[in-house]
């Protein structure tokens, strides 16, 4: 265009007349073609990823974000969970107290009614707290197991936004979390802590969106499901993600994971009366900052210097100490209720006594639990309780007495499994009604993301 207005003022100077379809005018009108023909080609392009859930070319130059070595192996086995237990009805809507306190106006309810039409089928899925351990566990679960997925939205604060992170052979740019990330989200993994959750929770259940939440904000909130998907899965029935209804579905404690999925095979053949609970917690429980304290305080103890404690205010490193949670004025500290309460209501049962002490040790990742079990009724016999957790979908067992071979937090590291031996009678006891036992189980994997990956997995099959 700007050819042919310079070669009409050239002709206009030199009194010549300018031909119909002088050369300037043929070559500007097929660069003009060719532009819009290439625009439309982007558009068209750039819808097509959207639909398919693909992630934008990666910058050049731009490297994925990437965890400490010590919590990322070279390769490890996929394996998948079993079937959950047949379900049944239960409440799972989202309470009225909990509703949006600030997503108000035309543009947020045109928002919801476009992102309720636009189910597919395949979800939409967004992880909140993306650039963090668990938020990272997420992406390496999702990719492991090949969960469908209709796209794939990565939400973290302010100072994360505008970082890469790999999936599937793509970089995908992290976004700011805000009000209004999630119109075009069915599922969202939320792994931000409760301050997060509490604030955006709500919000993303309030657009149509089912909230699958890590943190401790909804997990003791009556209407919410407190879900380990092989205990209670039968919970997630009325859920229906398609439905764009919103809900928001609690992931238990850590450690009351690793201890239930013991625990509750036995429960189930004879009821526990009293459970005392012992956790020796590691340094991923909280969260990739700890963890590489941890290395670096041991680095630096070994070489004689001053240990660096910018997380915890006393060192990590060849020592131990209570976890590190508000105390109570009953003297338990917050992780020690959690395990008393979110136990109680998985169960569905207030008839268990229960009594923990909590403590962090320092292993980089995956807790170990000493549990002692008092039962009604006639007890059980060690045989029987090798005979029902040899058989519980998610436990594996390691329990040779003659090599003195056992749990240990580097046997559960990086595996789906919760590790279970020193099976025991509690010579304490009369008879059977007592036993003893030692659990070991990935804190970042089942404590926290496989359990929300797979809750998610059971909503597929709903």
């Amino acid at each position: 265009l700007v050819c042919h207005c310079h070669y009409t003022a050239h002709c206009h100077q030199r009194g010549a007349a300018q031909p119909a379809r002088s050369p300037s005018f043929v070559l500007s009108s097929f660069l003009l073609l060719f532009v819009i023909a290439h625009s439309l080609e982007m558009v068209r392009a750039a819808r097509a990823c959207l639909v398919e859930g693909k992630a934008a070319p990666a910058t050049a130059g731009r490297r994925p974000l990437r965890a400490h070595a010590l919590s990322r192996p070279a390769s490890r086995p996929l394996r998948h969970a079993s079937s959950p237990a047949a379900p049944s009805p239960s409440l799972v809507s989202l309470p009225r107290s909990l509703g949006p306190t600030r997503r108000t106006g035309a543009r947020s309810q045109r928002a919801r009614v476009a992102a309720r039409a636009a189910a597919g089928d395949k979800p939409r899925v967004a992880i909140v707290g993306a650039t963090g351990a668990v938020g990272q566990e997420f992406l390496d679960l999702l990719d492991q197991r090949e969960f469908p997925l209709g796209s794939l939205k990565l939400l973290a604060s302010a100072r994360s936004a505008g970082k890469e992170m790999a999936f599937k052979g793509q970089n995908y740019v992290v976004e700011e979390l805000t009000e209004d990330s999630f119109s075009d989200v069915d599922i969202a993994l939320f792994s931000a802590g409760g301050g997060i959750s509490k604030t955006f929770g709500p919000v993303a259940a309030a657009a149509g969106c089912i909230v699958v939440d890590n943190s401790s904000a909804f997990r003791m909130t009556e209407g919410i499901p407190l879900v380990i998907p092989e205990i209670n899965g039968e919970e997630l029935r009325s859920v229906d993600w398609k439905a764009r209804k919103g809900a928001i579905i609690a992931n238990p404690n850590c450690s009351t994971i690793i201890a239930l999925m013991a625990v509750t095979p036995l429960h189930r053949e004879a009821p526990v009366k009293r459970m005392v609970v012992s956790t020796y917690q590691a340094a991923s429980g909280a969260g990739q900052a700890a963890m590489d304290e941890l290395v670096l305080q041991t680095r630096e103890a070994l070489e004689g210097k001053e240990v660096t404690k910018d997380i915890f205010p006393i060192q990590y490193a060849f020592n131990l100490f209570s976890h590190n949670s508000p105390m109570q004025d009953n003297g338990y500290n917050e992780e020690e209720l959690k395990m008393v309460k979110e136990t109680k209501k998985i169960w569905n049962f207030d008839g268990v006594s229960i009594t923990a002490t909590c403590i962090r040790v320092p292993i980089v990742r995956a807790h170990a639990e000493s549990i002692n079990l008092e039962f009604e009724g006639q007890g059980l016999s060690e045989a029987r309780a090798r005979e029902l957790l040899s058989g519980a979908p998610g436990v594996s067992l390691i329990d040779d007495r003659s090599s003195n071979t056992f749990p240990t937090p580097l046997d559960a590291s990086f595996k789906d499994d919760v590790f279970v031996g020193r099976i025991r009678k509690d010579i304490s006891r009369d008879g059977d009604k007592g036993l003893d036992l030692f659990v070991c189980g990935d804190q970042i994997r089942k404590g926290a993301a496989l359990n929300a990956v797979q809750i998610a997995e059971v909503l597929l099959t709903q």
